[in-house]
């Protein structure tokens, strides 16, 4: 997921997808305990694309304190 992406979003959309990307992260994590996980790179995508959703979502928070 690209941030170009995300910043078109909404902001409620913008929450749907972290909640979603943090559904993701913990299947990912029960799939990597029981080692049915095939691809581990998926956890760290995972990670990454949850920092980056947050990282805009504290962008717009800053913006609309200014």
């Amino acid at each position: 997921m690209k941030p170009k992406d995300i910043r078109e979003m909404t902001d409620a959309e913008i929450r749907a997808k972290l909640k979603d990307l943090k559904g993701e992260l913990f299947n990912l994590r029960f799939s990597l305990s029981t080692g049915q996980l095939t691809n581990p790179m998926q956890l760290v995508n995972c990670k990454k694309d949850i920092a980056r959703v947050k990282t805009i979502i504290k962008e717009r928070e800053v913006s609309k304190a200014q």
